[in-house]
């Protein structure tokens, strides 16, 4: 049996507008900051708190940074499966740093848009999803049954996909 696991599961928001880098060799890396937020009510004083967590997030997949760079703004929700990865670098200082950051890797991760279309103001003519039949690269989902043939992604990676329709009877 292997002595570990490397994988990371989060559901928050993003903190900034993806970003794309490509390399000499053509690969690209789309990344971003997530912000994960914690919510409580203080027992004590009844008062609401919260205690956010931020984390860098690097995409080598390309169907998954396609999604990411296509879908994903400031404020989206999103579902995502990766595994941690440190790096080290030089500050512009001079001093060596460590970062830990949350990658998805070339084969490996998936990432799941959680808004709904809605939510981030598109509208049924405007940007955001994609109309019509989504094809290949490992698209899921859409809505079922008479919204006049919308689908859009809503699960890339991992074979799996979900349906993001929000019609739940209970």
């Amino acid at each position: 049996m292997s002595g570990s696991v490397n994988k990371v599961i989060l559901v928050g928001n993003l903190g900034r507008d993806p970003e794309v880098r490509t390399f000499p060799s053509g690969d690209k890396v789309v990344s971003f900051s997530m912000a994960m937020t914690e919510s409580w009510r203080d027992k004590a004083t009844g008062e609401r708190k919260d205690k956010t967590e931020w984390v860098n997030v690097s995409i080598f997949n390309e169907a998954l940074g396609r999604v990411a760079e296509q879908y994903c703004r400031k404020g989206s929700k999103i579902y995502l499966e990766g595994q941690l990865q440190t790096r080290e670098y030089t500050d512009k200082d001079g001093n060596q740093r460590k970062a830990t950051d949350v990658v998805l890797q070339k084969f490996r991760g998936e990432l799941t848009l959680l808004d709904s279309r809605n939510s981030r103001g598109d509208d049924a003519g405007g940007g955001g999803y994609e109309r019509g039949s989504s094809s290949g690269g490992g698209y899921g989902g859409g809505r079922s049954g008479g919204g006049g043939g919308d689908r859009r992604p809503a699960a890339v990676g991992g074979g799996r996909s979900m349906d993001l329709d929000d019609d739940i009877p209970f």
